[in-house]
């Protein structure tokens, strides 16, 4: 199931909706953006390698090494002529196609608030050294990132895993939570994978790199072929449909929010059924039909649903029907806490975990604790939750 996920996924990525332009101007997007967030060597990066040769216009680039301007676009001198002069970023060469980010969480939250406009408009406002303009970016964002810790604690919320601001993970479509799972029979055939590739010598390298070009130019050109020759539009049936599950699940996520008494991380909101448009859409559009149906829109909430929604969920119930041991931590480190910072008292949350630690107390154990009394209003995060601020 994972396979075939992973390879829907990837054409209905490349592929996308059409764009439409209302009649009173409005454009909306019809390219989907998606982000992978989990544990290292889990092949995020190699996805996305993958994306870029498999997409007709792709440009691929590391967050940690990307700015703001280098992402959406600058305004440069000329050394002759000390004229002004603009280069487009990454999301403007790829006008039209993809442009995968790497190392999504190492960019600074300041260029990340920059790609904001390119993500939903998809146009870039400039208005820099005299020069006021608006250049397109109609392009689709597939991003990878780690969780704040380096690897997804499942002792975590996922609030607390993810490190990103509600209003960048708004804007995509589809995010998946990707783990490093331990499991005996899987980790064996991985190995087995492994250890094949590296023993099957160099004899066999020309042939296989010729076998896998001639496949990735020949989906290159399905993906292509697809994009400019279909537009599909949902039926009355699947419209109807669609309706009834986002209201549905957002009638669920209330429903959760309020018995644990926090929000989601992940808010399901319009964007989100938004996204299951194009995505149904899109999976019509690789079958060459011209109408998205009913067996569409299930596909579409299914690979919503095993990405946004689970990412959503995920660990929204960890602290309830802790064992008396547990509790009995969690609550030693809730007096901890409340020693240590004074009620209007701010701390680095790195500071707080350390000191604790060298007290005896669990990271984990702690980290709990500051949920639990996150959610009571006793505490809240400052800073892109890097500092604690104590309430009451």
């Amino acid at each position: 199931m994972v396979m075939v996920t992973s390879r829907k996924l990837l054409l209905a990525f490349c592929l996308g909706d059409q764009k439409r332009r209302l009649p009173d101007g409005v454009r909306l997007r019809g390219d989907i953006h998606a982000l992978l967030l989990g544990d290292p060597s889990t092949a995020k990066s190699q996805f996305l390698k993958f994306v870029e040769k498999t997409a007709p216009i792709a440009v691929y680039t590391s967050g940690k090494g990307s700015s703001a301007a280098g992402l959406t676009a600058s305004v440069t001198r000329d050394s002759n002529s000390r004229e002004f002069y603009l280069e487009g970023g990454a999301m403007v060469l790829a006008d039209g196609g993809v442009v995968c980010i790497d190392e999504f969480d190492k960019m600074r939250p300041e260029d990340r608030v920059a790609i904001h406009e390119a993500m939903e408009q998809q146009t870039i406002s400039i208005a820099k050294a005299g020069i006021t303009t608006v250049l397109n970016s109609r392009t689709s964002v597939l991003a990878a990132a780690n969780p704040i810790s380096g690897r997804y604690d499942d002792l975590k919320t996922a609030q607390d895993n993810i490190d990103l601001q509600t209003t960048i993970l708004s804007r995509f479509d589809l995010i998946f939570i990707v783990k490093d799972v331990r499991m005996y029979e899987q980790d064996k055939r991985i190995a087995n994978h492994i250890i094949k590739v590296h023993a099957s010598g160099a004899a066999t390298q020309v042939n296989r790199n010729a076998d896998t070009n001639e496949g990735e130019n020949w989906l290159k050109r399905y993906v292509e072929y697809c994009r400019n020759t279909c537009r599909p539009r949902l039926s009355e049936k699947a419209a109807e449909m669609l309706q009834n599950k986002y209201v549905e699940i957002r009638q669920k996520m209330r429903q959760q929010s309020h018995e644990t008494g926090r929000a989601a991380a992940i808010p399901i909101t319009v964007r989100q059924l938004e996204a299951i448009i194009r995505l149904s859409e899109s999976l019509a559009k690789m079958r060459l039909t011209s109408v998205a149906t009913p067996e569409h829109i299930e596909e579409a909430f299914r690979l919503f649903n095993v990405s946004t929604v689970d990412a959503a969920r995920s660990g929204i119930n960890e602290h309830l029907n802790l064992s008396p041991e547990i509790a009995n931590e969690i609550k030693q480190a809730e007096a901890q806490i409340k020693r240590r910072m004074g009620i209007g008292s701010h701390i680095s949350e790195r500071r707080l975990l350390d000191e604790l630690n060298r007290m005896g107390l669990n990271e984990s154990i702690v980290r709990r604790a500051l949920v639990i009394m996150h959610q009571r209003d006793e505490v809240e995060y400052k800073r892109e939750r890097h500092v604690i601020v104590r309430k009451a």
